[in-house]
Order: structure tokens, then sequence, then C-alpha cells
């Protein structure tokens, strides 16, 4: 068999197959085709081999799809190296997770998509090599799930992100979940506001006083008349409310525990609150003092749980709310999950506070606060 300067670094092999000989990350690699070894395959394969010898140059040489049948495949590294999906996955995340350090990117944010990757993307396509999978394959997933648009997008988008990220090494290559495409949101997929009116508000906070005491009546009573986020509400401190003049600076939040020195849309504001918020307030602010004094606080927060306890995350505010509603259902004669919010009118009609327009912001679920008028 002829030196390389003579065979250009191809060769004919056993068994009707053509042998490349390169280097890449300092190591020789040998790995062959099937191909017949006549002289026209022989020359185009030499032209192949300068190819692959301009990719690894540029750092776009991909060894599994240029020879995905070498036999020492699964024993790569470095640049030769195979990537799993699983990997690429691990990679991002953790790029996620400095973004998060720098400020870049919210907890919440970085959750999300952990949650997404961890439990619809890795059990499907976590183990197969990053480059081997097809767009029709990703397709098949997501169109084989019964999710709700909004779900689905979610979805999609942080699969595409992930995607993105690993495909910056590979500028050269067909990313197949840049075509995939996120559902058309129309005015009417958006669920339509469901207010109560001001007699189911009242059973409601009075229920919810009864049920779960005065902390946490106090903490639902103000949001049916402030529309507060539930983030926001629990990163409320006390150097944040001003009683004399009834206004209150919303200019922090508080997500799955982990404390935000901005809002969900990064603007602070501030709330000028209606006599029943503001009422509400003091006669909280009544009970914090009492607490404060047996010793029970030792923070700064305005709201806070029974024990005294500043509150971490909505999950105790959540289960109450829900079971104090599905209690109420029958009474009501509403749909279980909406959100406590009404505007509260003067004698004649008028509204009587600008709250509504401070805070109209599209949220869904247990928690959002939607500006409704009375039913």
């Amino acid at each position: 068999m002829g030196s390389k300067w003579f065979t250009g670094g191809v060769v004919a092999a056993p068994q009707g197959r053509i042998q490349f000989d390169f280097i890449l990350d300092g190591i020789r690699y040998r790995p062959s085709i099937k191909r017949p070894p006549s002289e026209a395959n022989l020359r185009r394969a030499r032209e192949r081999l300068e190819a692959i010898k301009h990719q690894i140059q540029l750092g776009t040489f991909s060894f599994a799809d240029e020879f995905p049948d070498y036999r020492f495949l699964p024993r790569l590294s470095g640049a030769a190296n195979v990537r799993l999906c699983n990997e690429v996955f691990d990679d991002y995340l953790a790029h996620s997770e400095a973004r998060l350090k720098r400020h870049d990117l919210a907890a919440a944010t970085v959750r999300s998509y952990r949650k997404i990757l961890d439990d619809i993307w890795r059990p499907r396509i976590g183990c197969l090599v990053f480059d081997q999978v097809r767009y029709s394959r990703l397709l098949r997933i997501a169109d084989n799930r019964n999710w709700s648009k909004k779900t689905y997008n979610n979805v999609i988008s942080v699969l595409k992100r992930a995607f993105d990220f690993g495909y910056r090494d590979r500028p050269l290559y067909e990313n197949p979940a840049r075509h995939l495409r996120c559902a058309r949101m129309r005015k009417a997929d958006r669920p339509k506001v469901d207010p109560f009116c001001m007699q189911d508000a009242e059973l409601l906070i009075a229920t919810l006083h009864r049920d779960w005491g005065e902390a946490q009546g106090n903490y639902d009573e103000f949001r049916f008349f402030t529309g507060l986020r539930p983030s926001e509400q629990i990163a409320l401190a006390v150097p944040d409310i001003d009683v004399v003049n009834g206004i209150i600076s919303i200019n922090k939040a508080r997500v799955y525990g982990v404390d935000r020195y901005k809002t969900k849309t990064g603007d602070d504001r501030r709330v000028q609150l209606c006599p029943r918020a503001l009422a509400v307030l003091k006669r909280h602010l009544l009970l914090r003092a009492r607490m404060a004094a047996d010793g029970k606080i030792h923070h700064n927060y305005v709201f806070f749980l029974d024990s005294g306890e500043r509150i971490e995350n909505l999950g105790v505010a959540q289960v109450r709310w829900r079971r104090t509603l599905r209690c109420a259902e029958a009474a009501l004669r509403k749909a279980v999950y909406r959100a406590p919010f009404v505007r509260e009118l003067e004698p004649d009609g008028r509204q009587e506070h600008p709250v509504g327009r401070q805070t109209t912001w599209p949220q869904h679920g247990d928690h959002a606060a939607h500006v409704c008028g009375l039913g």
C-alpha cells in the first residue's frame, strides 16, 4: 500500500472498500466506506478527503455524518465526539444557569426550560445522536400529545432554543427543529374573563377569613381590590407602602421561591389604593404589629403565613384558594378556577378608583388577577 504522498490519503481496502487517512485533534483516523476502489471512485474519494480536511479546519466536521458506520464511533472524543441530545440539553441548561447568574434570565424561565426538557424531550430523544434527529420525528412527538395551543407553543419554543444552541457549532448543517411551527393564537383561544360580582366577592372573602384565619383572609381580600400579581404581593415590603397617602410601590416579585428585583414586565409602578384596599391594609398592619410584638415576625414583608413566617412561594395560598372555591362553588354557581378581582363602584355606578386601568395585564390561571367589572 503506497504512502500518503502517492495515494493522497485515500487507498483501496479489502472487501471492496475505500479507506481515508486524516488527522483530527492530533489523532490519526483511517475510516473506510463501502465503495468499489475503481480509479474514478478513488479520484472522487480524494476530492472528498480535501473537503473533509477543510471542514476540520473550519471546525464544522461531523464524524457521525461522514462515516456513520465507523465501528469505533462511540469511543470518539473532542471535536470528533458524537453528542447525544441529552448532552446538548445539559449544555444548554448550564448556559441558561450562567445567564441566570448574570441576571439575564429569570429563575422561573430557567425552571420552565428544565421542566420541559426533562419531562417531554429527554424521555423521547435524549439517548439519540443529536445530529441524527430528524424533523419528522420531532413533529410526530409534538403531534401525539393532546396539548392546548399555549402548552404546545411553550414545548416547541424550548426545544427550538435548545436545538439552535446545539447547531451553533455546526453552522453549515440544517437544524430540523427550526422548521417546527408554533400554533397560531387567536383572540378566541384566550380564556374569557369571568368576573365576580360584589356579592360573590364578599361571600368568598368572608369564607376565606372563616376557613383560614385573618392573615390568609387579608391576603386574598387585598388582592380582590388591588389586582396585584401574587408574585408581587408576597414580595411587598413595609418600606413599599405609604399608608398616609394610600399608595404602594410595586418594584419586585418573588417567583418559585426566588426574589426578583423587578416585576414581570420590568416596569415599576405606584398603585393608588381604593378605600376598601386601604382599610384591609391598615387592618393587616395592626395584625402584623401584634404578631411582631409576640416575637413571631422577623422580616419586613407585609404579608405572611399564620405562623408569622414570610410567604416563600404560592403553594399554600394556592391550595387554600382552590379549596375555598370548591366549597363555595354551589353557592356561587360559577367556574371554580377564577381570579379574585372586582371593581368597586360608587353608589351611582361610577368607578371609584382607577386600579383596573393600572393593572390590565393578560394573565390566566388560579392566581391571575383580571380586570373586570361587576357582574
